[in-house]
């Protein structure tokens, strides 16, 4: 989208949603992921410095005096770090300049091109005040980043975290458990978290898989070529995952609706047992319960598996929970409480 002031691009992390946003390019130049929809049918632009400089101009008059303000900094779109090095240190020391206040500045980067940089440059952006990269490592299963058409391989993604984390610039790698579908669900967990153990990531940002309409993805589903996992399997993917997880501090961050537990947050090591016992504890109730909690976290009314307890609240996801059931029995069976919920969310990402 654009702003009617200055270039902005259309997404950024859960954790920059304060953050002033400011496009060095535009759109996405790999663009095949097959579970991403964000860019679809855009072409990918580079943008001259001189164009980013007046939108960091514009950004400025827009604050005013509120400049002060302002103390952290996302650069769009999704591969921001693809520019040369030279002219990415150039825009972040003008940001820093029309914005003082500015302390920690964030962009995406994708595998490949983060690997092809040397460490020495990634110290020199790092110098220049880039605090933290966001990465899409999504998973570490070489046969599923051919499937979604990820665009790189396992050894790229650990020799491009391996980078970051050397040049000292603090790295969000991102999974997505369920992207494997049931057919390559064990080899998804398993090797994601062996990737993640060679990187060791300051934080893991977990992301769960939701098809969305429209994507390659979500076409794959219709034929049944693609068969997604329910919410609970998902959740047991997860545990498999974690507990594989050995001999690293990363902090594992779950800050998006997709997540159905949001309590499996923690730094390891400290916290792994924890984080697994929450997933046991979820796993281990009675289907009903299980249920009740998938329906009132979708829905909004349970942020944890403490806000069962609130009976208000509870009597009410009662009650949407037996509609739906009533739903399914009318329409004579076929499908699950899973897909009457993508249904209703088909339009969160």
């Amino acid at each position: 989208m654009f702003s009617d002031t200055y270039d902005v691009g259309p997404i950024r992390p859960p954790s920059e949603a304060g953050s002033l946003l400011i496009r060095v390019s535009r759109n996405c130049p790999w663009n095949k992921c097959e579970f991403c929809h964000v860019y679809k049918e855009t072409k990918f632009e580079k943008k001259s410095l001189d164009e980013i400089k007046k939108d960091i101009d514009a950004a400025a008059q827009l604050y005013g005096s509120g400049v002060s303000s302002i103390s952290t900094a996302f650069l769009q779109d999704a591969n921001a770090i693809l520019m040369k090095t030279s002219e990415l240190i150039e825009v972040i020391i003008y940001l820093k300049s029309r914005f003082p206040a500015v302390s920690r500045i964030t962009t995406y980067g994708r595998a490949q091109t983060v690997a092809r940089k040397t460490v020495s440059e990634l110290k020199e952006l790092k110098d220049a005040g880039l605090s933290r990269l966001h990465m899409g490592l999504e998973s570490g299963y070489g046969p599923l980043l051919d499937y979604i058409r990820k665009g790189c391989s396992p050894e790229e993604l650990i020799v491009s975290g391996r980078k970051a984390m050397d040049a000292g610039i603090s790295l969000s790698e991102y999974i997505m458990p369920g992207l494997g579908g049931k057919t390559m669900s064990e080899g998804h967990a398993v090797e994601t978290a062996r990737v993640l153990n060679a990187i060791d990531p300051d934080f893991i940002r977990v992301r769960s898989c939701r098809v969305i309409p429209g994507t390659p993805l979500d076409e794959k589903t219709r034929r049944g070529e693609f068969i997604p996992l329910s919410d609970f399997e998902t959740v047991e993917e997860l545990r498999l995952l974690i507990s594989n997880l050995e001999g690293i501090t990363s902090e594992i961050v779950s800050d998006h609706i997709l997540n159905l537990l949001q309590e499996v947050r923690g730094t390891l090591p400290k916290d792994k047992e924890r984080m697994l016992a929450a997933m046991d504890d979820f796993l281990a109730l009675p289907i009903h319960e299980k249920e009740l909690f998938q329906v009132g976290t979708r829905l909004g009314w349970f942020g944890d598996l403490e806000d069962m307890r609130d009976n208000a609240r509870r009597r009410r996801v009662e009650g949407i929970l037996s509609g739906i059931r009533e739903e399914i029995a009318a329409q004579g069976g076929g499908f699950t409480i899973d897909d009457v919920l993508r249904e209703a969310l088909k339009d969160r990402i």
